[in-house]
Parts: structure tokens; C-alpha cells; sequence
């Protein structure tokens, strides 16, 4: 084990650039320590473009980390890699450069702006053998995770309340809807098999099918007051929480990565995940029709080994028979 890995930073238009390295250069996550970044800015992109000069200065002269001139000289000086920039849609072709030097790679959402290419991305680093790993800081929230550990059976249905900031150019999930996503897939696991969505101005809700018959819903909110929430409805009882957490424990999580190259979130749950948003942007195209990942998927081009089940090859309970239900004043007791 590397007792201090030399960290690069791709992209510095957004937060985490600012947030990640804190938490390594002042020890708070040890392992290793952030060298050299290069900014990547959209300049068709506010928040990317009127940005990433105060986050590079910042990291720069508070943190002591050099800027260069390219992904290249990044990968060439460093042990592993954290893609930031936030713009989805240059991430594959980034990718193919960042795999060429074989560095373990942590990937910031959004893995890319199309589930094709996150899918690409993962074909592309499995073939060249370089782990990859993508994750939302909330998958490694305490609360999240006792939560979806509150009883030993799993729960039959979940509700993942959240912020789903809209960035133009991208599926209006993929940005800041992933983080209750990912939530929700903590609690009921990767196994989604179809989805269908409501939308108006200021929220969506996606109700997913699990392969168990599990039910999941994704509250995003667009506009308004904004909370995370979680509730996960057991067979004794329901659990709930709504507490924040931070970056500490996932950067803990990566550090562990990039130093074993086993990523704790496998590729097919990742794209599982990418796979609900893109199926939900379908669903709310067809007017809220249900559309499973499975098409999406391979709409994609998604290898057989990541594809979700069909629902029809699911667990999915059959529907009960209702009882029939006295109309008022007729009389019936």
C-alpha cells in the first residue's frame, strides 16, 4: 500500500475541486495528496465557465497544487486521477486520453451527458484494464447506509426526496438528480427494471419497478424548497431519514480505491443507475409511459453482462385479486 498517493485533478469548475482537496491536503482523508490539476472549462457553460478561475486559483494558492497545460502532463506525473470537470459531454473523449496511462480513475458525476457514452466509457476501461469507479457522496452518508439496513428483509418500497438542479445540455437528472437516485438505490439495490415519470415545472416523479416487485420513487425536486429525505417502508416498520451529511466518507471510500484498484460500486450498478435517469427522460418524451432500462440499455449498446432483467423474467409478485368494494347507499354491509 502507498502510504501517500500524488493525486491529479481534470476539470476545477465546480465545487468539489475546492471541497475534495481540503479534505486531503489537510489530513482529514489520508492516503494521499492532491500535486497537479488541469481546469477543462465549457465555455458554453455558465457555471463551468464563470467559475473555474476562482476554483483554480483557489486549489492553486491555498493548497499548493500546480496547474498544468493538459490531461497528459496530469496522468504522466501522477499515481491516480479525479475527473471533475463538469460538463458531461467531453468526458468520453477525456476518458480515452486519461486511460491511455492506465491510472486508477474516480469519475465526478455526471459520468457523461448520454447513458451511450457512460456505457462507452465502461467498455473502454474494462478493455484497457484500468478500474474506474463513479459514485455520488450520499451512497456513503451513515444514515444512508443504516437506513437501508434498518431490517434484515428488504424493504417493499422506497421514497428519495432531493435537489434536481436542471444544467442545460444534459438529461435534467443526470446533474444533480443522481444524488437522491443513488440514495435510493442504496436502500433497494441495482435490480430496477422499468420506470415511469411525471413532470411539471418544479418536479418530477419517477416510480421504478424493482425485479422483486419493490416499488421506488424519485421525489426531484427542480424548484422550490429543497431537503434530502429518505423513507424506506419495511415489513415491521418504517424508517426514515433526512440528515446531511459530507464528502469525508466517499473520499475515504475512493482513497481505499486508488489504492487497491477494487472500486466499492460495480460498473453494472453504476450504469443501472444512469440507465433509470435516461429511461426517465424517455418516459417523460412518451408522455409518462413506463419504459424499461433494458431498452435504454441497449439502445446504448450496452454488453449482455450489464443489462438488467426483463420484467416479464423478474421476481414481480402477480397482482392480488381486489375484493369488491359496496357502493354507497346500496345497502351492503
Amino acid at each position: 500500500m502507498n502510504p501517500e498517493l500524488k493525486i491529479g485533478l481534470l476539470g476545477l469548475d465546480t465545487s468539489h475541486a475546492e471541497h475534495f482537496t481540503r479534505l486531503i491536503q489537510n489530513g482529514t482523508v489520508p492516503g494521499g495528496r492532491v500535486v497537479c490539476a488541469f481546469p477543462t472549462p465549457s465555455a458554453d457553460l455558465a457555471e463551468s465557465r464563470d467559475r473555474v478561475q476562482g476554483f483554480t486559483e483557489l486549489v492553486r494558492d491555498q493548497f499548493g497544487v500546480r496547474i498544468t497545460g493538459s490531461i497528459a502532463e496530469v496522468c504522466a506525473e501522477v499515481d491516480a486521477v479525479m475527473l471533475l470537470a463538469l460538463d458531461g459531454r467531453p468526458r468520453l473523449e477525456m476518458m480515452r486520453e486519461v486511460l491511455r496511462h492506465r491510472k486508477p480513475v474516480f469519475m465526478d458525476k455526471p459520468v457523461a451527458a448520454s447513458l451511450a457514452d457512460a456505457v462507452a466509457i465502461y467498455r473502454l476501461a474494462e478493455e484497457r484494464g484500468v478500474p474506474v469507479m463513479s459514485s455520488s457522496a450520499v451512497r456513503f452518508w451513515p444514515q444512508i447506509i443504516d437506513l437501508a439496513a434498518a431490517e434484515p428483509e428488504r424493504p417493499h418500497a422506497a421514497l428519495s426526496i432531493g435537489p434536481a438542479h436542471i444544467m442545460a445540455h444534459h438529461p435534467d437528472l443526470f446533474f444533480y438528480g443522481i444524488h437522491p437516485l443513488e440514495s435510493l438505490f442504496t436502500v433497494l439495490g441495482p435490480d430496477c427494471v422499468q420506470v415511469s415519470r411525471v413532470t411539471t415545472a418544479t418536479t418530477s416523479i419517477v416510480t421504478g419497478l424493482w425485479a422483486d416487485g419493490a416499488l421506488g420513487t424519485l421525489h426531484a425536486i427542480h424548484e422550490g424548497a429543497k431537503t434530502y429525505q429518505v423513507i424506506r417502508f419495511g415489513r415491521e416498520r418504517i424508517a426514515q431519514t433526512s440528515e446531511i451529511s459530507d464528502y469525508e466518507p466517499m473520499l475515504h471510500q475512493i482513497m481505499r480505491f486508488f489504492q487497491t484498484g477494487r472500486a466499492p460500486i460495480t460498473a453494472k450498478e453504476t450504469l443501472a443507475i444512469y440507465a433509470f435517469m435516461e429511461a426517465a427522460e424517455v418516459s417523460k418524451q412518451r408522455g409518462g409511459a413506463t419504459v424499461t432500462l433494458r431498452e435504454v440499455m441497449l439502445a446504448a449498446a450496452c454488453p449482455e453482462k450489464w443489462l438488467p432483467l426483463e420484467p416479464s423474467a423478474s421476481r414481480m409478485p402477480e397482482p392480488t385479486a381486489s375484493k369488491k368494494l359496496p357502493m354507497p347507499g346500496s345497502g351492503d354491509q
